[in-house]
């Protein structure tokens, strides 16, 4: 499998388990605090999509704006409806495979510089995987303290 065709699947795939874990979770899910200290559904969400947003835009070379965040990222108070946060999250994450879809893997292997340091922007949308995958993990401990311990990927 080459560089393009590895990015386009992994992203995909990632977007796709993703949309699973937050359909099969309640909508009270996204804004409940098991903690303090715990940021909700809808913040780990508004995270992921402001980082595929910020280094997708690196990737297609469009120099995005710095951070405005200094810490954890929370979601604005006016996102907390499942389905609107639903339908962000698959648009932001679409951006990306839609990315992936338009560079050759010789385009792939491109080095650019971002808040990561210098990497190819293969390693950077692999990175993007990577870090929906690994909040994938966090939906589905949630679903779990909520008493669903149900594999919903496979549906």
């Amino acid at each position: 499998m080459d560089l393009h065709e590895h990015a386009v699947k992994s992203l995909s795939r990632a977007r796709d388990v993703v949309l699973k874990d937050l359909a099969a979770l309640p909508e009270e899910a996204f804004t409940k605090k098991f903690g303090e200290k715990v940021r909700t559904v809808a913040d780990i969400i508004y995270e992921i999509i402001q980082v595929n947003d910020h280094f997708g835009a690196d990737i297609r070379g469009e120099n995005p704006a710095p951070w405005s965040f200094n810490g954890w990222i929370y979601a604005p108070e006016d996102f907390k409806d499942k389905a609107a946060i639903m339908d962000a999250f698959k648009a932001s994450a679409d951006r990306l495979v839609a990315t992936a879809e338009g560079y050759s893997s010789e385009e792939l292997e491109v080095i650019i510089k971002n808040d990561m340091g210098e990497q190819s922007c293969y390693q950077g949308l692999s990175f993007l995987s990577l870090h929906m995958w690994y909040h994938s993990g966090q939906f589905n401990y949630i679903q779990t303290l909520l008493g669903d311990d149900g594999w919903h990927w496979g549906d």
